[in-house]
């Protein structure tokens, strides 16, 4: 299908929305990450924001996961967006008036990770339901690359904010980035019905993950990005990069935390112009050893410009890896299973990103940060060789084209 054919008004407004939630949230998690190391200069606060993320995504996704397959999915997304509104306003608030305190940006994040958990599974249900299924791998890669380029606006405009106007900006612009969210969120038609109107049970929370496990390639794909992702995160630790080991201060924190999504971007923009991959599982596991070898460079890198691109790098891998799993997963999901399936899907993905960042804390507290870093690089590249001898599926794993 032609690109003025897929991009229709609906699917523009699902995109104008989603890129600024997404540049909102990656604003505010590298605000607080700025914040709470600016108040304790502690390793192990970065750590402990990954475990306060992962409980309540832990906890609560798949329950979501139920509902964005029983009621509407639009008003699920609204009204998560609507607690982080009011939590974001809060924290702008209180940084204002100089009361911030520890505590209370633990809670922010508390309510963000709350909030996410029951917006992720119906932002990724509704997005097949705007567009026909012959359309959807066309409009997931342009949808990743929305993504990916708000992941890389976040932290750079919230570095720069910081920066120039101080943190109490950073936390006003998210408050604006999330207010037009809901606006144009306002704007998209609601489903008719609910995709299964079942209710939420045990039982129906079972049927997702009872999918998921029937497909071990799926299955596969989901593990190996989640531990690779464990191992050989280093976002948790860009403060403690920024500060005292490539001194760059806030403006080159920015850059860094951009620098990933910067690479993630560039990939998207190539995927989106050429051809689907088909080789999907020999693309995955190339882009998870790219993965690994990155963050090993990151890790031993002293020079601002080199540790820029190897981490750049690392978001190259990693999209490769988005792309694929996206596309898969919600061409072989009917849409009545979609929101539970998205649920075990991001919950193999907060689980990466959320434990990762603890894991990266604690280690880089027991020893230093470039140890935990190149420690988890290396690791990275051993769940890799475990993932193709356990698995030898995996790296045989075609998407077809019909």
């Amino acid at each position: 299908m032609q690109l003025a054919q897929v991009l229709t008004r609906t699917v523009v407004v699902y995109l104008g929305s989603r890129f600024c939630v997404g540049t909102a949230m990656m604003l505010l998690r590298a605000a607080i990450a700025w914040h709470v190391f600016d108040l304790t200069r502690s390793a192990f606060h970065l750590g402990l924001i990954g475990l306060v993320q992962f409980v309540p995504a832990f906890a609560l996704t798949l329950v979501a996961g139920a509902l964005a397959d029983t009621f509407d999915r639009r008003r699920i997304m609204m009204t998560a967006q609507t607690l982080t509104l009011a939590a974001g306003l809060a924290l702008a608030i209180a940084t204002v008036r100089g009361t911030v305190t520890l505590g209370l940006l633990y809670a922010i994040v508390v309510a963000a990770a709350v909030a996410t958990a029951f917006d992720s599974p119906a932002r990724m249900a509704f997005l097949p339901s705007l567009v026909p299924r012959l359309a959807f791998p066309r409009v997931a890669t342009i949808a990743s690359t929305n993504q990916a380029l708000a992941f890389a606006t976040g932290p750079a405009i919230g570095g720069l904010l910081i920066a120039d106007l101080g943190i109490a900006a950073a936390y006003g612009a998210y408050v604006v980035l999330i207010a037009v969210a809901l606006v144009l969120l306002a704007l998209l038609p609601s489903p008719p019905a609910a995709p299964s109107g079942r209710g939420v049970s045990l039982t129906v929370i079972r049927e997702g993950v009872r999918f998921v496990r029937s497909r071990p390639v799926v299955l596969g794909c989901m593990t190996l990005d989640m531990f690779a992702v464990i191992f050989g995160g280093a976002a948790a630790l860009l403060p403690v990069y920024a500060t005292e080991i490539l001194h760059v201060g806030p403006r080159g924190y920015g850059l860094l935390s951009s620098a990933l999504e910067v690479g993630a971007l560039c990939t998207s923009l190539v995927l989106m112009v050429r051809p689907p991959i088909r080789h999907a599982g020999r693309a995955l596991m190339a882009a998870v050893g790219a993965y690994g070898l990155a963050t090993i460079v990151f890790g031993v890198s002293r020079s601002f410009p080199l540790s820029l691109a190897a981490y750049a790098l690392v978001g190259v891998a990693d999209q490769v890896s988005v792309v694929m799993r996206s596309t898969a997963i919600q061409l072989s999901t009917p849409d009545e299973l979609r929101g539970r399936v998205s649920a075990v899907n991001l919950l193999f993905i907060g689980a990466s990103n959320q434990l990762g960042a603890a894991e990266s804390g604690f280690v880089a507290a027991a020893t230093s940060a470039p140890f935990a870093v190149v420690s988890g690089g290396l690791a990275s590249l051993l769940v890799l060789a475990i993932v193709a001898w356990r698995i030898p599926e995996l790296p045989r794993y075609r998407i077809d084209r019909d």
